[in-house]
């Protein structure tokens, strides 16, 4: 089965882990996915992830994060798909939930959240929200 939007599967999986309370989830591998994982581990979203082979095929394991019984990630949402790219100047990254959340986005210089964006004063295509 072809899969045409493998980041919306990755995070709907995240999405369905978190709803049915599972501790672990895994997502076939890709640099994009690790970069966004990554991320994700860094601003505190997940407790951990580790890159693990089952059959010749990598998969990142991803250690969901809760609080209180209930998920840290109230919300993740793709914005940019395939069929509609989104691509924002510096100046209109959005804010997410005034700034409690993030915005992952896809820059030039790699994939960053909306914070590190406008540091370094760059643009791209805004890939999720997440608070």
């Amino acid at each position: 089965m072809s899969m045409h939007d493998p980041i919306s599967d990755m995070i709907v999986r995240i999405r369905n882990g978190q709803q049915n309370k599972k501790r672990y989830i895994n997502v076939p591998s890709s640099n994009i996915k690790k970069n966004i994982v990554n991320l994700l581990k860094s601003e505190g979203y997940i407790n951990n992830f580790n890159i693990i082979t089952i059959k010749n095929k990598k998969i990142i394991q991803i250690e969901l994060k809760y609080f209180n019984n209930l998920p840290v990630i109230e919300c993740i949402k793709r914005i940019s798909k395939p069929s509609l790219r989104i691509y924002k100047k510096v100046r209109d990254i959005p804010k997410v939930v005034s700034g409690m959340g993030i915005a992952i986005i896809s820059t030039s210089k790699g994939i960053m959240t909306d914070r590190q964006a406008r540091n370094l004063k760059l643009g791209g295509e805004i890939i999720c929200y997440v608070f």
